[in-house]
């Protein structure tokens, strides 16, 4: 188990407790950050990239018929394997807005297409459901199971505010355990059931979830009215019968007191790693365990935990999600500390998995995140004026493995906002106003070739007129910055030669002549003297 410290690069303030962490095609992605989503990302969903110790963001795109996703904050997330020709997608159930609404929405999310780039554009759909609907909750779970040939959705736990008959002024904003029911639907016809067990007296929520076939495990979590974190563990058996379902639950006796734990799949086989959470408000619980699901049952059993450092060790709080099969991606806050202008620490715990495959037809355990804590401010809006790329930089990476190439695409996130450029820049993040009139929430910036990976520039930094701007943001350039070179425009495309055409002047009508009379002489002398 290794621990390796990760840089955020202008991606700090949008990883938040309560986002969740998603891997479809190989990708992994970030939703749920704070604030509602801007220029910067309309989809508010992310794509993560680890590279030299660094973390970088991009946009994800969505496809032109998807629904509305918003940010959602500790959702029920449950990730589908490909099964029936189907293919791989994540259920989004719940969660908290950043305007504090609870929202009870289904979506399913699934990949759409990629491009040239290997950018990747994905497809969001919202699900209706018919019958004893859940109502809208967070920090609930929600889980896949599969019996007889057909595949059914489970739901359980989570918190909501107090009915709105209940209420009162002091209370308005309070929350409570949603009643300890499990809801079944399925996806197809959107048909919910819900079903009441005497082992289930509280509710429970931010618990752990893990599923293997026709059986979920509940583990551990916390309790809102007891104030308390027990070490439970439920065994919820399901039956898909031709008719109506059969739902079974019995109470196990080796469990885990845990919440808002962690937890990341390691190989083919249903071997998960549970790490982070919380033994209590004020204790973390740093130690690490592995959980098999058999035929016989669930089994854990002790793992090595990494060598936390003094800034996880001290910290009060921490949050993370599964960044893939064995690796953990772990964020703790700075507390406040004037030294260091990021809000949180960054790490990435790898753990020695089993193998590189997918998983069994099944799904993936799933996991949710505290929001007891504030955040920090909202996303701030984003507007820049890139430029035309090279070719080459557009072409797909297939001998490479790394799903993300800095050198294949448009980091958006990579062109910081109010990073220093140059050694002479003069962007103030305090002072900054509107220099070019085709700017209106961020400097423009242009990106200059030189080197490795290249870097930003501020276009008021290389002295540029407005006109020469637009100009370098028109068709395929090569330019360089003035530390680079020293002309903004090393290379250009040759302007195509255009022929002049020849003009042939229009035929010009004749001017109509006053008529002259043929007269003799005599004729002249006579009218001569008849006036005269």
């Amino acid at each position: 188990m290794t621990l390796q410290p990760l840089t955020p690069v202008n991606c700090a303030g949008v990883l938040q407790p309560g986002c969740s962490l998603l891997q479809l095609d190989g990708e992994l992605l970030l939703f749920g950050q704070k604030g509602w989503p801007k220029r910067l990302c309309p989809t508010g969903v992310f794509g993560i990239r680890f590279k030299n110790g660094e973390i970088k963001l991009r946009p994800i795109s969505f496809s032109n018929d998807s629904t509305y996703l918003p940010p959602l904050r500790c959702p029920a997330v449950c990730r589908l394997d490909p099964y029936d020709g189907l293919p791989e997608s994540y259920l989004i159930h719940g969660g908290r807005t950043p305007n504090n609404e609870i929202s009870s929405s289904l979506y399913l999310l699934t990949m759409d297409s990629r491009g040239s780039n290997r950018k990747l554009t994905v497809c969001c759909k919202e699900k209706e459901l018919v019958g004893e609907v859940p109502g809208g909750r967070y920090g609930h779970s929600l889980s896949m199971v599969q019996s007889r040939g057909k595949t059914a959705c489970v739901l359980f736990g989570g918190r909501s505010y107090i009915p709105a008959g209940e209420r009162t002024t002091e209370s308005w904003n309070s929350v409570v355990d949603c009643p300890p029911q499990v809801f079944l639907f399925d996806l197809e016809f959107g048909c919910s059931s819900a079903h009441t067990f005497p082992e289930l007296s509280e509710g429970l929520s931010f618990h752990v979830a893990l599923a293997r076939e026709d059986c979920v495990y509940f583990i551990g979590g916390h309790s809102f009215a007891s104030d308390s974190r027990p070490p439970r563990l439920f065994r919820l058996h399901v039956e898909l019968l031709q008719g109506s379902p059969l739902v079974s639950c019995e109470t196990l006796d080796t469990g885990i007191s845990i919440s808002s734990a962690i937890i990341t799949r390691t190989g083919p086989t249903h071997t998960y790693i549970i790490s982070g959470g919380y033994k209590a408000d004020s204790e973390k619980r740093t130690q690490c365990t592995t959980v098999s699901l058999d035929e016989r049952g669930i089994h854990f059993e002790a793992l090595e935990s990494p060598t936390w450092t003094p800034d996880i060790v001290h910290s009060r709080t921490w949050f993370g999600g599964s960044a893939g099969d064995g690796n953990i991606l772990l964020a703790v806050p700075t507390e406040g500390r004037a030294s260091q202008t990021d809000m949180h620490y960054f790490y990435l715990a790898r753990f020695q998995t089993e193998g590189d495959g997918k998983g069994e037809a099944g799904t993936q355990g799933c996991s949710q995140e505290s929001t007891d804590y504030e955040d920090s401010t909202p996303l701030e809006d984003s507007e820049e004026l890139y430029f035309g790329r090279e070719p080459h930089e557009l072409e797909d990476s297939s001998g490479e493995e790394d799903t993300y190439n800095e050198e294949d695409e448009e980091d958006e996130s990579q062109a910081g906002y109010w990073i220093k450029c140059c050694l002479g820049c003069q962007a103030d993040p305090n002072t900054w106003e509107p220099y070019y009139s085709t700017e209106l929430h961020r400097p423009a910036m242009i990106f200059c070739s030189r080197g490795e990976e290249g870097h930003w520039v501020h276009a008021q930094c290389m002295e540029l007129t407005e006109t020469l701007l637009v100009t370098l943001s028109q068709g395929s350039k090569k330019y360089f910055c003035q530390d680079h070179g020293g002309l903004p425009l090393q290379e250009m495309t040759p302007t195509r030669q255009v022929m002049p055409l020849k003009r042939t002047p229009m035929k010009v009508k004749d001017k109509k002549t006053p008529p002259t009379i043929q007269m003799s002489p005599t004729k002249k002398s006579f009218f001569r003297r008849l006036f005269h």
